[in-house]
């Protein structure tokens, strides 16, 4: 076999690789996902669900959150997106919250989002306040179903699981980290004189402000001294030096 058809047999490799790694990762990058990712467990936050259109021919025209409900959340607050109505649905909880406004016996289960439209090759963020983050779970799954003119819908419900391959239609996930401790325990604070302190101290302080002025006067009038000197020591020394240079001087 000649030189050039071997070159040429790993050119066409060599391209059907690349073209496997891309068509195996242009998926990964066509999911429907939240973002950021995590949070903490407690805090409020404000997360946006990133929705992609993966058809080449029809637009996404509804999309469909679901909330967990085994770890429900007290608050959700949505903020508007133009040219969509957002419609929220509450459910009775089968076990009540209990917050610090009391105990809640219904959350926000399901949002849906209609009206508006997602062309062939655009996406759309639907942001979505949460708060507090239940802290009894490391993540909240949200289910989506995505709804495209066409009739088509894709229902991104797979639950991904630690340690296997990623499903074809994974769940939005959001992480959930645990609460930073609070810095303010392990603070020093710091310590300041008052004027009873000082009275108590029978004036110890004004006298040791004295005896440091009375240092740095001392040792401002050594380096001055010492400086004479040096200067003296350095005339003296030219004086000297000229004399043996021109002896008849």
């Amino acid at each position: 076999m000649s030189s050039s058809r071997m070159r040429g047999r790993a050119a066409t490799i060599a391209a059907l690789a690349g073209a496997t790694v891309l068509l195996a990762a242009v998926p990964a990058f066509a999911h429907v996902t939240v973002t950021p990712n995590s949070a903490a467990q407690g805090s409020y936050s404000t997360v946006a669900f990133k929705v992609p259109n993966e058809e080449d021919s029809a637009s996404t025209t509804k999309v469909e959150v679901n909330l967990p409900t085994d770890h429900p959340v007290a608050s959700v607050s949505i903020q508007p997106v133009p040219g969509w109505t957002a419609q929220v649905t509450k459910s009775k909880l089968a076990t009540p919250l209990k917050s610090d406004d009391g105990t809640i016996d219904e959350a926000v289960t399901k949002i849906t989002w209609s009206g508006g439209k997602i062309a062939p090759g655009q996406f759309q963020q639907f942001p979505v306040s949460f708060g507090p983050l239940p802290a009894t779970t490391d993540a909240l799954v949200f289910k989506t179903l995505q709804t495209y003119d066409n009739g088509d819908i894709v229902r991104w419900i797979d639950v991904p699981k630690e340690g296997e391959a990623e499903p074809q239609h994974p769940a939005p996930t959001l992480k959930l980290t645990a609460a930073a401790a609070s810095d303010g325990a392990s603070a020093t604070p710091s310590v300041t004189a008052t004027p009873a302190a000082d009275a108590k101290s029978g004036g110890s302080s004004a006298g040791t402000q004295a005896a440091s002025s009375d240092t740095s006067d001392g040792t401002a009038r050594a380096l001055g001294v010492a400086g004479i000197v040096v200067g003296a020591i350095g005339i003296g020394y030219g004086v000297f030096a000229g004399r043996r240079r021109n002896p008849s001087a």
